[in-house]
């Protein structure tokens, strides 16, 4: 929602995609409220089918999409032991796979226009790997390969990909956790807080700009230096 807002006060018309449709139009009521352009689409980012029926309903409803954020995250934690290869496979389908079935579908129009941004939201432990995370792990990591990849195939085009990569964020799923949980946590992060979705839509929005017209292939961390 933070990317979503962000990138609709930089005067970018947003199309929000998710399962969950009425949560997609509270949200972009949000942003019509604030004066941005906003509107929904349902997609299942596990599903081929639906993430190309989606690209052709915006193309035909909105216009030509000049700019994707990749921000898929679904988990399914347990030790690499027991994890179902249902549970592994389903995380890889949906953070992976979707983004890059994604991308694939944006691809020609970025490439008729000759411009573009591919935004992947990757994750910290992407990086540095997370015990009983394997199947989300390996979902980021490669995602972070894929970007690398792309930024190679499409730079010619004038299409730049990038991802970020978020550290520990304030979420509902932070604000439960105990002090002391929170405490051993904050003493991994050298700037002693977590981060805000706020920080992740400045970088997000600072990549979709001009600005960073010359920087492609790149993995911006935003997690207050808890990986360098």
């Amino acid at each position: 929602m933070a990317c979503a807002k962000a990138l609709a006060t930089a005067g970018h018309t947003v199309v929000l995609a998710a399962r969950n449709l009425e949560k997609l139009e509270e949200a972009a009521a949000e942003i019509r409220a604030s004066g941005g352009d906003a509107s929904v689409v349902a997609i299942d980012l596990g599903s081929p089918e639906s993430i190309q029926a989606a690209v052709k309903q915006v193309v035909a409803e909105v216009g030509p999409i000049h700019i994707l954020v990749n921000n898929a995250g679904v988990t399914k934690d347990g030790l690499s032991m027991r994890m179902k290869i249902e549970d592994f496979n389903s995380v890889i389908q949906t953070n992976l796979v979707g983004a890059f079935v994604c991308a694939q579908g944006v691809m020609p129009g970025m490439m008729k226009e000759r411009w573009g941004r591919i935004i992947n939201i990757a994750s910290v432990v992407g990086e540095m790997g997370n015990a009983g995370q394997a199947n989300y792990v390996a979902s980021k990591a490669g995602l972070i390969g894929l970007t690398k990849t792309l930024a190679q195939e499409l730079a010619s085009r004038g299409i730049t990909v990038n991802a970020v990569t978020p550290g520990f964020i304030e979420t509902d799923m932070t604000a439960g956790l105990s002090e002391e949980v929170k405490e051993k946590m904050l003493g991994l992060i050298p700037l002693k807080r977590f981060g805000h979705a706020e920080d992740i839509a400045a970088a997000v929005s600072f990549l979709a700009g001009d600005g960073a017209s010359y920087i492609t292939g790149h993995v911006l961390k935003v997690n207050g230096g808890m990986y360098m």
